[in-house]
């Protein structure tokens, strides 16, 4: 099965967590990865190295702002791309946070990702994907889309982000 988080709102890093969670509870072999997403950034990321250990990687250079940084974010993307490719095998799941922002961003190609839902499928794994900007072709393909709506952010009044809230 194919499950998709993406949209403008909060949440998709969290849903990928709680879907590891609730995979994970009923014994299934759950491979967790981050492209974006610099090792131990983010809250979640401490609980997923002590549930999931070699299962979980966090490949990413920061999120992607300025284009002089493009070929060291390139080279982040392949890595994650790699280690899923490593770990799919005997997996029951694969789950690949912020792999739609890197896609969007040109920093993962169509191909490429075509390439891993196609390696997940032949391995009858399970494959969640998360982040903004799903692409049509991508939903065509999906079999569960969720969209996750901003309708109020403190960030839209000058709020720093906050530990353990955004992070």
């Amino acid at each position: 099965m194919l499950l998709v988080y993406t949209g403008s709102g909060k949440g998709k890093t969290s849903a990928c967590v709680g879907q590891a969670l609730r995979a994970h509870g009923q014994g299934l072999r759950v491979c967790f990865a981050q492209f974006m997403k610099r090792p131990d950034q983010a809250g979640e990321q401490k609980l997923l190295v002590t549930l999931l250990g070699q299962d979980f990687y966090a490949g990413g250079k920061g999120f992607f702002r300025k284009e002089e940084t493009r070929a060291q974010h390139r080279e982040a993307a392949l890595e994650v791309l790699t280690w899923a490719e490593k770990t799919l095998p005997g997996a029951d799941m694969l789950i690949l946070d912020e792999s739609l922002y890197a896609l969007g961003s040109g920093l993962l190609e169509e191909a490429e990702l075509r390439r891993i839902l196609s390696l997940t499928r032949q391995a009858g794994a399970h494959l969640v994907l998360s982040g903004r900007g799903l692409p049509a072709w991508l939903g065509e393909e999906a079999d569960l889309i969720t969209e996750m709506q901003e309708v109020k952010h403190p960030c839209r009044k000058g709020q720093a982000a906050l530990k353990g809230i955004e992070y």
